[in-house]
């Protein structure tokens, strides 16, 4: 299916029931006083992340949610039923914002993961609520307030530990294809990627990655050029971007000015991703002479000054793509340990003030 990764929605909560005026009269008891119940509350909206959807598409077709009000209050001291709750089940890494002030309201990166979007309205208050030793025939209830109603934006940002970067024609839906069983459409003309692809590697049972194949980029596309403007969102998540440079372009041009084109474009768009660890895949060797392809790698990484690990690679024959998965994997393990690591230092750190704030206990250690 095409990825939809935008949508526009409006979200209305249920409005709270009303309170209820009522007096108990029966034979025999004449003197019942109030007994008018309160209203329901409303029903609210909330957004659900759920890992079987990746896309927004479903938007398309229905861009409005209303939930349910609740029911006014009636006598005999009964109280309304309250509003059913809308729940709306949305992707993994979808970022939600409030489109009347720009806000970012919540991102939802966890299967399962809830956001309440429109909050249902309080029930009104019933006439019992009033009676009093000096007002005993209270003749007051108050209405069920309004639920919140909102226009809120949906944006997917593609959850994925690596992103493949490069011009168009580059070779990365061929390097995807090469490392796992993504089937990315591949062509010998620019922008065969029209939206982003996914692509599971899988080094071992339990040791695994995910790579998103970004649609090429062109220079201007922070501004708005060419296709990448509207995918290069999705590589704000990767842990690591995996540059794919076609070291014997088609057109003529210099390899080594198409990465700094990119790098360009990176820093106009989020100044951020240019601190992200990036590695140069050095794609398309096999279309170089033998005594060339030394020569053409020197002058792209000497011009470049590149620190950062590079890999001389050719997709189409699966050349040197094995290494780059295998580092990739030990990268992003290391990356994992490190977090861990981190978060047991925060429980333990934790732990640590909970005792302290407890008086602790002579002897124990600081």
């Amino acid at each position: 299916m095409k990825l939809v990764d935008e949508a526009e929605i409006h979200v209305a909560a249920g409005d709270g029931g009303n309170g209820c005026v009522s007096f108990r009269r029966e034979k025999y008891v004449p003197f019942g006083g109030p007994d008018g119940g309160d209203g329901g509350n409303g029903g609210s909206v909330w957004l659900e992340a759920d890992e079987n959807l990746n896309t927004l598409v479903d938007f398309r077709h229905q861009r409005r949610f209303q939930a349910q009000r609740g029911q006014n209050g009636m006598g005999q001291q009964r109280f309304g039923r309250g509003g059913d709750d809308v729940v709306i089940k949305v992707p993994v890494g979808t970022v939600i914002t409030n489109l009347d002030t720009d806000e970012v309201i919540g991102d939802l990166v966890r299967h399962g993961q809830r956001l309440l979007v429109a909050q249902g309205g309080l029930g009104g208050r019933g006439n019992i609520n009033f009676k009093s030793s000096t007002n005993r025939a209270p003749r007051k209830a108050t209405p069920g307030t309004p639920g919140e109603h909102r226009e809120i934006k949906l944006e997917l940002k593609l959850l994925a530990d690596v992103g493949l970067l490069g011009f168009p024609n580059a070779g990365k839906s061929t390097f995807i294809r090469a490392i796992s069983a993504a089937t990315p459409r591949v062509a010998d003309y620019p922008f065969t990627t029209l939206y982003p692809n996914l692509g599971v590697v899988r080094i071992e049972q339990h040791r695994s990655f995910v790579v998103a194949d970004i649609p090429g980029l062109i220079e201007g596309a922070a501004e708005g050029a060419g296709l990448g403007a509207l995918f290069l969102k999705h590589v704000q998540r990767n842990r690591l971007l995996l540059h794919v440079v076609d070291v014997a372009p088609m057109d003529g041009s210099d390899p080594l000015e198409q990465v700094r084109a990119i790098e360009q474009e990176l820093a106009k768009f989020d100044p951020g991703l240019v601190e992200r660890p990036r590695w140069l895949l050095l794609n398309k060797l096999d279309l170089l002479p033998e005594e060339e392809r030394q020569a053409t790698v020197d002058h792209i990484i000497g011009g470049l000054d590149w620190q950062a690990p590079w890999f001389p690679i050719s997709a189409i024959s699966r050349e040197g793509t094995e290494i780059v998965t295998l580092r990739v994997m030990e990268f992003l393990d290391q990356l994992r340990a490190e977090a861990l690591e981190q978060a047991g230092e925060s429980a333990a750190e934790a732990e640590h003030r909970a005792w302290r704030e407890q008086g602790g206990l002579e002897g124990d250690p600081v």
